[in-house]
């Protein structure tokens, strides 16, 4: 069903945004030297993956529950070994090649290959539940927390507070205008002004999930399915829960939608076939839970459960787990 732009602004809300230039004390953020203390392993992480990335040298890495680890395409190490145990939900590399590590609960991790810096609130975050990660194209790093997103420039901490709860997806499109995902609402912001994003029927409630591709188009990813917005139009394209929404480098679009109770599909759906009034596609598999999907640059696609990571090649997927 599509709605057109009259109706989408017409019902587009402003929200107030609470900002603050540098929130927290501004406390030196902690330096962890790396100590590996896990010997490599041919076996990934067997319980949450929530992230899979692949950087620029070919390695994947996985925000887990029982860390970060790193795959070198042989061997599995855990290279966060001698911090706090804490759940990883994210992960992302930087236009310099550094990463940044995203907990829920303890804040976010800086890591340049030698040695981890700790962010928390004492540093500026809005708080330390840390659901996602984004880097702008100005090279701001974007922290979806409970409640807020955190914007840091290099040098500080600025603070806008959302309505919604926790900021579960950070996209930004091809105007450079970014897009949250919340427990409450989708909110856009331009630079200058944060307002609710909404369609003819109201807002699109608990979003998980949001891209944005190469042709301009944003997908989101909720409790009420899988959504469209071309730049014109709002289409529901799907109405079963959709945890991730993801288009790979053939225009395909993989879903992971609810199948059952705390089960989950992986389906692969043709790029042609989202015009369609009730598009179908191959399902891969069903898993506990389906996470960050990506896909790897021989064109495998990988992807994080309850059980650990899986790499799906063709129409089969393979699990990494203990």
């Amino acid at each position: 069903m599509k709605y057109t732009s009259l109706f989408i602004w017409l019902f587009m809300a402003m929200i107030r945004v609470s900002c603050e230039a540098q929130t927290g004390t501004g406390q030196a953020a902690d330096t962890i030297r790396v100590q590996m203390k896990n010997l490599p392993t041919a076996n990934g992480p067997a319980t949450s993956v929530r992230t899979v990335l692949q950087d620029r040298q070919g390695n994947m890495w996985l925000a887990t529950n029982e860390g970060i680890f790193r795959y070198d395409g042989k061997t599995f190490t855990n290279i966060s070994a001698n911090l706090t145990a804490v759940r990883f939900f994210s992960v992302i590399q930087d236009r310099k090649g550094n990463f940044w590590f995203g907990t829920y609960g303890s804040g976010a991790y800086y890591y340049d290959g030698t040695a981890f810096v700790h962010f928390t609130s004492r540093q500026g975050l809005a708080n330390n539940q840390v659901s996602t990660l984004f880097e702008d194209k100005t090279g701001s790093i974007w922290f979806g927390v409970n409640g807020a997103v955190s914007r840091y420039d290099g040098n500080s901490f600025q603070t806008f507070t959302i309505d919604g709860g926790d900021v579960n997806a950070i996209a930004e499109d091809k105007t450079g205008r970014l897009w949250f995902g919340s427990r409450g609402s989708t909110y856009t912001y331009d630079g200058h002004t944060f307002s609710i994003f909404t369609h003819k029927n109201g807002t699109f409630g608990e979003i998980w999930s949001i891209i944005g591709d190469q042709d301009g188009t944003i997908w989101l990813g909720g409790a009420n399915g899988l959504w469209r917005y071309d730049g014109t139009t709002v289409s529901q394209l799907l109405q079963t829960p959709v945890l991730r929404v993801f288009k790979d480098q053939k225009q395909n679009v993989w879903i992971s939608s609810a199948s059952a109770p705390g089960m989950f599909a992986l389906t692969r759906y043709d790029a042609a076939s989202f015009p369609e009034t009730k598009p179908s596609g191959i399902v891969i598999g069903r898993f506990r839970n389906l996470f960050g999907i990506t896909e790897a640059r021989d064109g495998s696609i990988w992807f994080g459960t309850n059980e650990g990571v899986f790499r799906c090649i063709g129409n089969n997927a393979t699990g990494f787990g203990q």
